[in-house]
């Protein structure tokens, strides 16, 4: 029988999962990060199973610089939904591939230091990812806030399993002192893949929130301080006027231009008049149209989630029972009004 290591077929479900995200055609750029996060995930896959699973040495010059690849991709794809860098793409670049600069400088100079680096590495960017997240779906202002929830989610997760991953080689160490690495291949081959199938996974979960195409337009400067319900007055009527809340692709960033009102005006309001974040205020809005087409008229209900700015079924029928506590059928047949 043929022997096909562990993370060979892990390698083979990274690659169809990334050509299942490139083929989704929504007409959204991609966030690039992300897919060659998942690309680099596969590749690393593919080189510990030549390593553990037939012996291959030669290509432990190349893994070290792959895996100190992959937190500065998840950092990257983070950042593209959280926020427009100040810094030129090829600052962006630069600074990002200092890591795997450094590792392969490393290899050269110094190699046992190389598990130290890549441990300082992983703990270091998941750390700053979750730094990030801190004010929760909010901090994914270019995201938009249909798939806010899910994007966030899975980002936790990519910050989990670096912090796996520095883990694994910490107790590859331990085995290395302690036994003479008698589990070490254990610990790499099965430890190391999980970890690259959470990363990946969550990586290629977090670019459905597509980054929708806007115009280059600067956020205006921020006005004088103003109260709270002066910002949730101005904020409220573009949702009850003009409807924004329609929009699939509104995001934090967006609706800090319709209104005028610096980003973080806007969350701390909401979050202190509502005790809610931005993501489900707006979708507090979308859910009571939904309820009221429901009642009203005999729209197929996947219409009616399309026409109140949901794109997903999972995240209509979440934010529905949320607010009502209720499924959108159940709510129809308890308050249709008879014909």
């Amino acid at each position: 029988m043929v022997f096909i290591p562990l993370p060979f077929v892990v390698a083979i479900l990274l690659v169809v999962l990334l050509v299942a995200v490139v083929r989704r055609t929504d007409g959204e750029p991609a966030n690039l990060p992300f897919l060659i996060l998942v690309l680099a995930s596969a590749v690393q896959s593919t080189l510990l199973g030549l390593r553990w699973g037939y012996g291959v040495r030669e290509v432990t010059y190349l893994t070290p610089i792959i895996a100190a690849s992959v937190p500065p991709l998840a950092y990257c794809g983070v950042a593209q939904l959280v926020r427009r860098s100040r810094f030129r793409l090829w600052q962006r670049i630069g600074l990002h591939a200092l890591p795997a600069v450094g590792v392969a400088i490393l290899l050269v100079v110094r190699r046992d230091a190389i598990d130290a680096a890549l441990i300082a590495i992983f703990i270091g960017y998941a750390t700053t990812i979750l730094l990030l997240m801190r004010p929760g779906t909010d901090a994914l202002r270019i995201a938009p806030f249909e798939g806010a929830v899910p994007a966030y989610r899975a980002i936790i997760f990519a910050a989990a399993a670096l912090l796996l991953s520095s883990t694994i080689d910490i107790l590859v160490i331990v085995d290395l002192a302690l036994s003479g690495g008698r589990h070490t291949p254990q610990l790499v081959s099965v430890g190391n893949v999980v970890a690259l199938i959470i990363i990946a996974i969550a990586g290629a979960a977090a670019s459905r929130s597509r980054t929708p195409t806007d115009s280059a337009e600067p956020v205006p400067a921020p006005p004088p301080a103003e109260q709270d319900n002066e910002t949730i007055a101005r904020v409220g009527a573009l949702m009850e006027d003009r409807h924004v809340y329609r929009d699939p692709d509104l995001n934090l960033d967006r609706l800090s231009r319709k209104a005028g009102i610096p980003v973080r005006q806007i969350s701390s309001a909401i979050n202190r008049a509502t005790g809610k974040n931005v993501s489900q205020y707006v979708n507090d809005y979308r859910i009571a149209e939904a309820c009221a087409l429901l009642s009203e008229t005999d729209k197929p209900v996947t219409a009616i989630m399309l026409d109140v700015g949901f794109l997903t079924k999972s995240n209509f029928n979440r934010e529905f029972r949320r607010v009502t506590d209720t499924t959108p059928q159940a709510w129809r047949s308890k308050t249709a009004k008879p014909t």
